[in-house]
């Protein structure tokens, strides 16, 4: 029985903005570490945390377990980030420390690494052949290990302290010398947290709450635009450089056109800037005008880049380039195709497309799989070495097996997200049916669940010959994986499935997750063949339709009971 809540302790520790990372530890010797990717894969990085001084090759003493996995995160305290992003030329510098840890870390050059002071704290754990009672019986072994935990952390047992803990950290939060973004609250009992468990991949027995986002003021000392993979221009404040938190700020998204007139944004002007977490600073209101203030920044009738004509479209605040050969939009795709979420080729960042873009050796994707015959001239490039090219090499070979649904996504096609993507690869199967399919409208019209943006977009990605001929390349070069129908007994298997409304125990996206690991199609929009409307707080117009058509609502509770 869990009737006495006073007596559950938590264990409260500040939440650092890093890079997560496992460390494999076999009769008390590291033999590998691990960054954690999507939950389940992650990069090994073994060779590159040699030098971290919080990580011991080898546990202190004769009193660890058989086999335990210890997981924590890795960071840049500030002042080393400071330190680091003037040793670094322009083009070269991070935006923040987070991006600078894990740049640091994911380096295919191990030497590169080992000049960067990164920093270890440990904060969980996973598979242990020795069994622990409790979490703080774990963290007194670290100590013995000599493996460092947060020295902020903290034991709690009652709402009030919990709240007392989290308002005295975001108090200091400024003053810690590493970047934190909130407080993680967990059981320390771990039968508890057994019984609790897990949906996807978060536990039910911890809890992360936000600080709020830091704000600063600075001036705007110029706008200028951006041009993204789509041809959308956004409009950037180029700012006096401020600090906020330990990050050095210099640009701020202006979002779009019709944004900057209903703020009345001007160059020269002061303003309140936001640092949200990874997002790109936000410019949030004109704290003081500039007293010779300019015109208000009028949208572009000619792309930034290209010089093509600009169009906006019916329903669109975005102003877009319309000329899909803009270098801006090659060059936003090409990354795109190579990120985590799509084909997640280490070693071939942002940088490093740009530096091969610029000298002519990638034009399109397909170009990516036979960067090898250029082997010499990259060898000439700044940053390259034989180590760090047969790395990228290798990653690009690994990269070569790719689900359906992710190589569908790396396309980059205007509106098909991940669940879009998702959606078509459960709808299709294979890529011979998605590439024959995706040029038949009346098909696509057929998907429950794509929108008519969607299908336009998709529709006319299929009509440029351009496309199809990249496309064609790479079923030939790729082993696209067929798309795995989940097979189970639940009640969801094989379900047309909607939410609205704000769920309370699930984030949105751990719903949907949890619901497509249970075999249901998600579904954006109410239609006839919708089976089941998962309902939160608020639920609006789709549960209204789903009464009328007589489709069953559920709660999320419902969708959480069928996991366990």
């Amino acid at each position: 029985s869990l009737n006495d809540l006073q007596n559950i302790e938590f264990i409260c520790e500040p939440k650092i903005d890093g890079l997560s990372l496992n460390l494999n530890y076999e009769k008390g010797s590291l033999i590998s570490a691990s960054t954690r990717g999507d939950g389940k894969l992650g990069e090994n990085v073994t060779n590159n945390i040699i030098n971290i001084k919080d990580i011991p090759k080898k546990l202190i003493g004769k009193n660890f377990p058989d086999e335990i996995e210890i997981r924590g995160e890795v960071f840049l305290n500030k002042k080393d980030f400071i330190e680091l992003n003037k040793s670094l030329n322009e083009k070269n510098k991070f935006s923040n420390p987070r991006n600078a840890a894990a740049g640091s870390l994911r380096q295919l050059d191990a030497n590169i690494t080992k000049q960067r002071p990164l920093n270890f704290i440990a904060h969980g754990l996973g598979y242990s052949s020795k069994k622990y009672d409790t979490y703080l019986e774990f963290y007194e072994d670290l100590k013995k290990w000599n493996i460092p935990s947060n020295k902020l952390k903290e034991i709690n047992s009652s709402l009030k302290s919990l709240d007392r803990y989290f308002n005295e950290i975001e108090k200091i939060r400024n003053r810690i010398e590493y970047d934190v973004d909130g407080i993680v609250f967990k059981l320390n009992d771990v039968n508890l947290q057994k019984r609790l468990g897990f949906v996807g991949k978060n536990p039910r027995w911890a809890v992360a709450q936000k600080f709020s986002a830091e704000k600063s003021i600075t001036k705007i000392k110029k706008i200028d635009f951006q041009v993204g993979r789509t041809g959308a221009i956004t409009p950037v404040a180029r700012l006096l450089e401020v600090n906020i938190g330990g990050v050095i700020v210099s640009n701020a998204t202006l979002h779009n056109f019709d944004e900057i007139e209903k703020k009345d944004i001007r160059e020269g002007d002061l303003v309140e800037i936001q640092r949200a977490g990874d997002v790109i600073p936000q410019v949030l209101k004109v704290i003081k005008k500039d007293k010779s203030r300019k015109n208000i920044v009028k949208p572009p009738k000619l792309c930034p880049i290209c010089k093509s004509k600009t169009v906006k479209e019916d329903g669109e605040a975005v102003i877009r380039c319309e000329n899909n050969n803009c270098r801006a939009q090659i060059l936003g795709s090409l990354i795109h195709f190579v990120s985590k979420k799509s084909l997640n080729i280490e070693g071939l960042g942002e940088k490093q497309i740009i530096q091969f873009y610029n000298n002519g050796m990638i034009k399109n994707f397909v170009d990516i799989f036979y960067i090898e015959k250029h082997k010499d001239k990259i060898l000439e490039l700044e940053g390259w070495g034989e180590l760090s090219f047969n790395n990228l090499i290798s990653s690009i070979n690994n990269s070569k097996e790719i689900n359906l649904n992710k190589f569908i996504l790396a396309l980059g096609i205007r509106f098909i997200g991940e669940t879009l993507s998702n959606l078509l690869a459960k709808e299709f199967l294979n890529i011979s049916n998605f590439f024959t399919n995706s040029k038949n409208k009346d098909r696509l019209n057929n998907i429950d669940g794509l929108g008519p943006k969607a299908i336009n977009s998709l529709y006319n990605y299929f009509k440029d010959n351009d496309n199809l001929v990249i496309i064609e390349k790479l079923k030939n070069l790729l082993n696209i994986l067929d798309y795995k129908i989940t097979i189970s007994n639940s009640i969801f298997n094989n379900k047309n499935v909607v939410f609205t409304g704000t769920l309370i125990k699930l984030s949105r996206e751990e719903a949907k997750h949890l619901a497509i690991q249970l075999g249901a199609k998600i579904s954006s929009s109410v239609t006839k063949k919708t089976d089941f409307v998962i309902i939160g707080d608020n639920p609006g117009n789709k549960a209204k339709k789903a009464k009328e058509l007589g489709i069953k609502l559920i709660h999320e509770d419902e969708l959480i009971k069928e996991t366990s």
